[in-house]
């Protein structure tokens, strides 16, 4: 059986954030899906609810975990919420676990200010892509500056997704979190405020800060990003291996 890799993308943006991970697995043979969440990319239209958001990542895993082993790697909002449903009580299908810009517990003035950020930039003519567009083009490589955009922006479901994560309880389940698990940061990356928390609640894991890169750690470093995935597919297959 061999390794699948699920991949959950952030808020406002959809499976497209993966199209450089996506062709780097699929060049090393490894099969892996890209979800969109409700309210997002090709499912634009739906109300983004969490029952719905976990049901469509735990559609996606319970379909990879037939052929094999399953990593499941979540970005930002998608990080917290994959979180969320791993480490439930009845432990779903995961073999290992990468969280990517997500050690930051949506709660308190931190979420009160980025859902007024959110607010500001979607009462703005454009809902803010002219400003975005600029920091995409000042940030990011060639390669992959078009893959936030590329399956639209969910500007209405962004307060209503920020809202529902602050109802999430994060730190009651990380400790069940028993799958090997990698934890990725970039250096500037607004969201590390609590990484030595989720860090020590998960006391097997890693803490991987890559240098020189924001929030947008997949696309802003992909090299970096995906000889990580290809560190974490390695050890599932080499636990996957029959014991001696």
């Amino acid at each position: 059986m061999s390794i699948q890799v699920v991949l959950v993308h952030g808020i406002r943006t959809s499976r497209t954030m993966w199209r450089a991970q996506l062709a780097h697995l699929a060049e090393r043979g490894v099969a892996a899906t890209a979800v969109d969440l409700p309210g997002h990319g090709s499912r634009m239209k739906e109300t983004f609810t969490l029952d719905v958001a976990l049901a469509t990542i735990d559609a996606a895993v319970q379909d990879a975990a037939v052929r094999g082993p399953v990593l499941l790697v979540g970005h930002s909002m998608g990080g917290l919420l994959s979180v969320a449903y791993a480490s439930a009580e009845d432990a779903p299908p995961i073999a290992g676990f990468i969280g990517a810009s997500c050690t930051g517990l949506p709660r308190g003035t931190g979420l009160s200010a980025y859902r007024f950020v959110a607010r500001t930039f979607n009462a703005l003519p454009d809902q803010g892509q002219w400003l975005t567009s600029q920091v995409l083009a000042a940030t990011l490589p060639d390669d992959t500056r078009g893959d936030f955009a590329a399956g639209g922006y969910a500007f209405a479901a962004q307060d209503v997704a920020l809202a529902s994560l602050g109802t999430l309880d994060l730190l009651a389940g990380l400790h069940r979190m028993r799958m090997p698990l990698w934890w990725i940061n970039g250096q500037f990356d607004q969201l590390r405020t609590h990484e030595k928390l989720f860090q020590s609640l998960t006391p097997h894991s890693e803490l991987i800060v890559v240098p020189r890169t924001s929030h947008l750690v997949t696309a802003m470093r992909p090299r970096v990003f995906n000889a990580l995935l290809d560190v974490a597919v390695a050890t599932l297959r080499q636990d996957a291996l029959p014991k001696s």
